[in-house]
C-alpha cells in the first residue's frame, strides 16, 4: 500500500504542505492514491524526496531541482558525486563565516540602558544574558558581533519597541504568506525574507546574502529558533528557511 503523506512528512522532517506543494508544481508527484484519493508514496518517491532535500539544503530553487532530477543522463551516482562536491565547497564557505551569527544579536546584553521594568515590556520572559557567555565564546571574535554590540549600546527602550515591532510585523507577513499557501520562492515570501535581511542590516550589522543563508540554516537546525518559529505557526521555521534562501538566489542572480 506503501506509505501515507503523513508517514512520509515524518520520516522526511517536512510538513505535509511541504509534500502537497511538490505534489502541485510536479516535482514529486506520488506513485499512486487510494480508492478515496489519499497519497500514496513508494521506496521510489521516497529516494526522489531525498535528493529534493538534499539540492534544497544546498539552496537550489525548486525549479532547478526539477530540471537536475528530471534529467536523463543523470543517475543516482550522478547525482551523490554532484551533491558531495556542492557540499565541499560549502563546507568551506561556511568555515570562514558565522554559520549562526544571529543568536549573538539575540543574546546580546542589551539592558545597559533599560530598567528591570523596560526589559520585561519590551522582551517578555526572553532574557538576554542568558545567552550572553555562549555568543561571546562563539562569535566574540567576528566583525558582525562587534558592530552589533557597538550599535545596541546606545539603544533606548524605545529603539528596542521599535526593532521588536518590525520584526513582528515580518513575522506576521510570512505567517499571513504561509497561510495563504504563497510558495516560499513567490515573490511575496521572497520581498519578506528580503525585508527581514535588511532589518537586521539597519538595526545590528551587515547581514550580507552569504550570512542570512547562514542564519537560514540556523532556523531549521538549532531547535531555540525552530520552536520560536513554529510558535506563531506550525512550518513556519522551515518556510522562512526556504524564502530566504530562494531570495538570496534572486540576489545574486541565479
Amino acid at each position: 500500500m506503501g506509505y501515507s503523506i503523513g508517514q512520509v512528512a515524518d520520516a522526511a522532517g517536512v510538513t505535509v504542505r511541504t509534500l502537497r506543494h511538490y505534489d502541485d508544481i510536479g516535482l514529486l508527484t506520488p506513485s499512486a492514491r487510494t480508492a478515496t484519493g489519499y497519497r500514496r508514496y513508494d521506496d521510489a518517491d521516497l529516494d526522489r524526496l531525498q535528493q529534493i532535500l538534499f539540492y534544497r539544503e544546498l539552496g537550489f530553487p525548486l525549479e532547478d531541482i526539477a530540471k537536475i532530477l528530471d534529467d536523463p543522463d543523470a543517475d543516482a551516482l550522478t547525482h551523490l558525486r554532484r551533491q558531495r562536491e556542492l557540499l565541499r565547497g560549502r563546507i568551506d564557505r561556511l568555515r570562514a563565516m558565522v554559520d549562526a551569527i544571529e543568536l549573538a544579536m539575540e543574546a546580546r546584553r542589551v539592558g545597559v540602558n533599560l530598567t528591570p521594568e523596560e526589559r520585561f515590556e519590551v522582551f517578555g520572559d526572553f532574557d538576554p544574558d542568558r545567552y550572553e557567555a555562549e555568543a561571546e565564546e562563539r562569535w566574540g571574535g567576528t566583525d558582525a558581533y562587534r558592530e552589533s554590540q557597538r550599535r545596541v549600546a546606545s539603544y533606548t527602550k524605545e529603539d528596542w519597541k521599535r526593532i521588536k515591532a518590525e520584526q513582528e510585523a515580518i513575522i506576521r507577513g510570512f505567517v499571513e504568506a504561509m497561510a495563504a499557501g504563497v510558495p516560499a520562492a513567490d515573490a511575496r515570501a521572497m520581498d519578506l525574507a528580503e525585508r527581514h535581511r535588511q532589518s537586521i542590516t539597519d538595526g545590528f550589522y551587515e547581514c550580507t546574502v552569504e550570512i542570512h543563508r547562514g542564519l537560514a540554516d540556523l532556523y531549521v537546525s538549532d531547535p531555540r529558533f525552530t520552536a520560536a518559529y513554529d510558535r506563531a505557526a506550525e512550518g513556519l521555521a522551515q518556510y522562512v528557511h526556504d524564502a530566504i534562501l530562494a531570495n538570496a538566489d534572486r540576489q545574486e542572480g541565479r
